[in-house]
């Protein structure tokens, strides 16, 4: 029995790749850890200075970048007494990493957690139980790995049309 030999490439080059954008515009530790922490809700400066312990010219940088981007909004804020200082709020763009965050946490407390409880779990509001991310077709049915393929759209088809 033959095996098929491994690709040589993968399907589509990074440059058209749109993971391959994302990657390049969030995918360095601090980037990550930031939006993390506005997921979470943390806004201010010396908030994710302390959360992090990022430097404080790398993390000027990374909310200079991602607010530039978009991802981030800047909104000055005013404590009685004081200077006004900046806020970063999420921003639509940003609150859609929610859905890939989850399923990242999800795949780490499988693979990294050390076969102890998750420390956190997103759950349901209304029963309480806890939700996980899962691929699903427009039926909103679960469809299993073994049952997905990869499929190029005709402005990323190198010849092939479906992989997998």
């Amino acid at each position: 029995m033959s095996r098929a030999s491994p690709p040589r490439r993968s399907p589509l080059p990074p440059q058209d790749c749109n993971l391959a954008r994302a990657f390049a515009l969030i995918g360095d530790r601090w980037t990550l850890l930031i939006l993390r922490s506005a997921l979470y809700g943390v806004r201010r400066f010396d908030d994710f200075a302390a959360e992090l312990g990022a430097p404080r010219t790398v993390l000027a940088d990374r909310l200079k970048r991602l607010t530039a981007a978009g991802l981030l909004a800047r909104r000055d804020y005013r404590e009685p007494g004081r200077r006004a200082r900046p806020e970063y709020w999420l921003t639509p763009k940003s609150a859609a990493l929610r859905l890939p965050f989850v399923a990242l946490t999800q795949w780490s407390d499988a693979w990294l957690g050390e076969l102890r409880p998750p420390p956190v779990a997103v759950c349901s509001r209304a029963n309480g139980e806890a939700l996980r991310v899962a691929l699903v077709d427009a039926a909103g049915r679960e469809v299993e790995a073994s049952q997905q393929r990869l499929t190029l759209s005709a402005r990323g088809a190198t010849g092939a049309e479906a992989l997998g």
